[in-house]
């Protein structure tokens, strides 16, 4: 199968999007959940989402005099935050209507409701009241459309570009909730320190990884036990190591992966040389922004390899 490189890029940054929006679903309702939790005095607020979702300077250009439900309003409902799950939304439709040919007709059709239901809902904001609601049904939507994906759809080229790009999106929320995460809990915040075990737990099911860390622990929720499971554990789906190796299946089943896979292979090395007892709080924080920039690179190896020039892929 000959797939263009239009069509190829769509289907990688519908997944992308598709990803997004569940990701931040997920993670703002887990945080509101927190801050239920937590003294004002932790210093842990709806603006800890901004750092995880990295627009800062949108977020300052958008409102420069914010109040109480900016943060919000911003990583939900703007459309001007490419990254908010209204924007997201909105791109998987566009995406997937574009190329409806190489998808199965009933993601399509899910894709369509779950972007005109959560245009109705966040129709001007988000309300505390319904604010669970809305996002459990994102959250269970992008996982329906994702299942239906891997269950009904080709795992030709183009579902290859599908993996890819869920894969690019896991591992870079992956590495972001964990840095904020760390640099929230790790700078020895005294505030912070009763509640650190309520924190970590909150990163984990931030990443839909709670219940598959305590099969796989079996003890308390220690810090260092939690940063190694969602970042070197080579089962658990939304893990680091996982999502490199996903990738990596992915490009081998494309034609000239060669780019892609050097850059794969440079970050699993990177993982794999990982050592906690030798970093500080500073020397994960330096790590992880270098497996970000190392992100980047595999990003831009997928484009510039299938995406750019107009090429068939």
């Amino acid at each position: 199968m000959s797939l263009l490189s239009r069509v190829a890029e769509r289907a990688y940054w519908s997944a992308r999007y598709l990803e997004r929006a569940e990701n931040s679903a997920r993670l703002i309702s887990v945080y509101g959940n927190l801050l239920l939790d937590l003294p004002d005095e932790a210093g842990v607020d709806w603006n800890t989402l901004i750092d995880i979702d990295g627009n800062n300077d949108i977020y300052a250009e958008l409102y420069p005099s914010p109040n109480q439900r900016s943060p919000l309003r911003f990583l939900v409902s703007d459309g001007n935050n490419p990254s908010s799950i209204r924007a997201s939304l909105r791109m998987v439709r566009e995406n997937i209507r574009t190329t409806r040919d190489i998808f199965p007709s009933e993601a399509w059709r899910n894709v369509n409701e779950l972007y005109l239901y959560c245009k109705e809902s966040l129709r001007g904001g988000i309300s505390d009241r319904h604010r669970h609601e809305v996002l459990t049904r994102i959250v269970a939507s992008c996982q329906q459309i994702n299942g239906m994906l891997t269950a009904n759809m080709s795992h030709g080229p183009a579902y290859q570009f599908v993996r890819l790009g869920r894969n690019v999106e896991r591992a870079d929320m992956t590495t972001r909730v964990t840095d904020v995460a760390a640099a929230t809990i790790m700078k020895g915040r005294d505030e912070l320190t009763p509640f650190t075990n309520t924190v970590w737990m909150a990163v984990l099911r931030s990443l839909s990884a709670y219940q598959m860390y305590r099969q796989s622990v079996r003890r308390r929720i220690v810090p260092e036990d939690v940063i190694s499971f969602v970042l070197l554990d080579d089962q658990f789906p939304r893990a680091l190591r996982y999502c490199l190796h996903q990738l990596e299946t992915a490009l081998g089943q494309l034609p000239r992966p060669e780019d892609g896979l050097r850059a794969v292979a440079r970050l699993q090395r990177q993982v794999d040389e990982l050592d906690f007892n030798k970093l500080d709080h500073q020397g994960l924080h330096d790590w992880i922004d270098m497996t970000q920039l190392e992100l980047g690179v595999v990003h831009v190896a997928i484009h510039r390899t299938w995406f750019a020039h107009g090429k068939t892929a």
